[in-house]
């Protein structure tokens, strides 16, 4: 089976190159209303067709967002709604360029995310997913329906995993943020395994089991990779501040080509590795940076090969202008 390349892309930093080496691309985003209407409208769409004629094979789905705090619980609410909205994705399959649609709900059953959700969103959101793969399988065509999906325990347990599956193509299990703002260890945040010593034991390879022991078929499941960084300031000096406790939760950091420009091995930071992660991190004395660079990308992408994972996705195609990342996933998954 081949495997699945997938960029998240959110403007039009595109090359034939880049459609070349991908399988598929996710537009980020188009956003879903409380009425399951859904507003499409994206600067990436009149270009698509250019860009499948550089790739004849690639395929674009529209990656769906919130437009309100409460737009998918509600949805999942009204089965008007659910159906409007199966509606709204065989129109947009139908009459713009796109091959289906993703759903990036953060996340079902989960409050802290800013939303008023409900435990009955776990079934809900099933019956959402049955509507979509419904209303498209009835145009008589194929169409792409997929999910992004949080990259542990609590995803697992508060959706529906093994039905979910049944009416999906895949699943893009965010193994990124695995250290981020719900976490005041720094850490690796896209690790392959766990360290040694890390109390918060998550990583791509655990995640990626989880789904599967959950009933989610192995071909249908994808490894996240991360172009951008995530950083713990005011660390103590110790271990080269990996796995020290951090004032603040980890932010957000430089994008990978900022850290090829600036950060590696240059203005104080220096460059180490974790043989047990898979993962490099950077610190200066006290602030660490954690992130993916070519070889964790690929060490990930032969992790999917060896153990027959769908692929491997990453985000966002913007951050890297030197592509050497998407490269080195190229060249083993080719």
């Amino acid at each position: 089976m081949k495997k699945k390349i997938i960029a998240y892309l959110s403007q039009n930093d595109f090359t034939e190159e880049d459609a070349k080496r991908l399988t598929h691309v996710n537009v980020a985003f188009g956003r879903v209303h409380t009425d399951g209407t859904i507003d499409e409208s994206h600067s990436v769409n009149e270009n698509i067709a250019k860009y499948k004629s550089w790739n004849p094979d690639l395929k674009f789905v529209l990656s769906l967002v919130q437009a309100e705090a409460n737009s998918f619980t509600s949805v999942c609410a009204s089965k008007e709604a659910m159906k409007k909205m199966g509606e709204e994705a065989v129109r947009i399959v139908t009459t713009t360029d796109y091959d289906g649609v993703d759903l990036d709900w953060e996340y079902p059953t989960v409050p802290s995310n800013g939303q008023d959700t409900c435990p009955e969103d776990k079934y809900r959101f099933t019956e959402l997913i049955k509507t979509l793969r419904e209303h498209l399988d009835a145009t008589g065509d194929k169409y792409l329906l997929t999910i992004a999906a949080g990259a542990d325990l609590y995803y697992a347990e508060g959706t529906e995993l093994d039905k979910l599956s049944e009416y999906l193509d895949y699943i893009n299990v965010m193994t990124y943020d695995l250290k981020c703002g719900f976490h005041s260890l720094a850490g690796h945040h896209t690790q392959l395994f766990s360290s040694t010593g890390d109390v918060f034991r998550n990583s791509c390879d655990q995640a990626l089991r989880l789904f599967h022991s959950y009933g989610v078929p192995k071909e249908k499941l994808l490894l996240g990779a991360a172009m951008y960084s995530r950083k713990a300031d005011d660390l103590r000096d110790r271990n080269h501040g990996l796995l020290q406790i951090s004032p603040k939760p980890m932010g957000y950091g430089p994008d990978y080509s900022i850290l090829v420009d600036k950060y590696i091995n240059k203005n104080g930071y220096v460059r180490y590795w974790d043989d047990e992660a898979k993962a490099p991190w950077l610190f200066n004395g006290s602030t660490l940076i954690s992130y993916d660079d070519p070889e964790s990308m690929t060490l990930k992408a032969q992790y999917v090969l060896d153990n027959d994972f769908g692929g491997v996705f990453y985000w966002e195609h913007k951050c890297d202008s030197t592509r050497t990342l998407l490269a080195a996933l190229y060249e083993v998954l080719k």
